[in-house]
């Protein structure tokens, strides 16, 4: 009995652990609009991409970074352009900024779904 319950328990921590090591950026986020965006690992980068609403499936981004902070190509749904962009987690928020020629910047804070 003893045994198992210690096996249990380390099978527990183990997962535990790997959950911590997740980065704060996956998972699914709600735009401004109301759509869904769900940000997932993609091969050491993170790739969003849109779950619900008019451009459902396509592609709104690719990031890299840890920790919270994240840098890579932010891509307007509507018209397919790409931008350099940053996002940032603060708590519940996803902070994304994206930029045309350095000088035009737009931000956009998504919400946990």
């Amino acid at each position: 009995m003893l045994r198992s319950s210690l096996a249990a328990l380390c099978l527990l921590s183990l997962g535990a652990g790997s959950a911590l090591a997740e980065e704060p950026i996956l998972g699914q986020w709600r735009s401004p609009g109301g759509r869904i965006v769900e940000v997932k690992d993609c091969g050491g980068q993170f790739c969003a991409t849109v779950l619900t609403g008019q451009h459902k499936g396509k592609s709104v981004g690719t990031l890299s970074g840890k920790g919270g902070e994240y840098r890579g190509t932010v891509t307007d749904p509507r018209d397919d352009r790409d931008y350099a962009g940053t996002a940032k987690v603060e708590g519940s928020r996803l902070v994304l900024e994206g930029c045309a020629l350095k000088v035009f910047c737009r931000k956009q804070s998504w919400t946990r779904a």
